[in-house]
């Protein structure tokens, strides 16, 4: 490779991955791998050694996740330019990772010629994303965030201590069947998958302190 090449680190806990994306750039030419990572905080570590121009993060992976591995770069001062590369696209997925430093957000079904295009204009600085992530992000720019009712906000609350859905129906005198319809509702409009997902979202938007 010359020396203008862009550097490349991929970030991704399943190794076949790594091996397919590294495969595609080595066949690239102005494209070099530089390093692999299989978790967020090996990659910071590679990441603040080897300055790498472009880091391909995937999100959901062990002892630090790719959200909180692109907020730690943001705060070491990492000139590197994030762009996620996963297979999620829920709010509760992509908000948390623009708003922690991404400059791109893709998804593993990506074509191509798409993501080498995509890693060259991350690299210029300039933002990337999914056409379906575009989308999600203008919807929700267009249409208001629905409110939580209080109750639904009672329940999200003890969700986030950790309590069962039993618990939580005991606590609020509710069923179990009650407490798990309030939370389906918190989902749809949190646009969460899941408890976790649900919490974090509503630390995100102040709902949860």
């Amino acid at each position: 490779m010359t020396g203008s090449a862009i550097r490349v680190m991929i970030v991704d806990d399943h190794p076949i991955v790594r091996d397919g994306l590294r495969g595609m750039f080595e066949g690239t030419t102005g494209i070099e791998v530089v390093a692999e990572a299989g978790d967020g905080a090996r990659a910071v570590d590679l990441a603040l050694v080897l300055e790498p121009d472009v880091i391909l993060m995937d999100l959901r992976m062990p002892r630090l996740d790719g959200v909180a591995a692109i907020r730690r770069l943001a705060e070491s001062g990492s000139q590197a330019r994030v762009v996620v590369l996963t297979t999620f696209d829920t709010e509760a997925e992509v908000l948390p990772a623009i708003e922690a430093g991404a400059t791109g957000y893709l998804l593993k079904d990506v074509a191509t010629e798409d993501l080498l295009r995509s890693v060259e204009a991350a690299a210029r600085g300039e933002a990337v994303l999914a056409p379906a992530v575009t989308s999600r992000l203008m919807g929700r720019l267009r249409e208001p965030e629905p409110a939580l009712s209080d109750r639904e906000l009672e329940v999200l609350r003890l969700v986030a201590q950790g309590t069962t859905n039993r618990d939580i129906a005991s606590a609020l005198f509710l069923s179990e069947a009650t407490v798990k319809t309030h939370l389906l509702h918190i989902y749809a409009k949190l646009g969460a998958a899941d408890r976790a997902a649900a919490v974090a979202v509503g630390f995100q938007r102040g709902l949860l302190h």
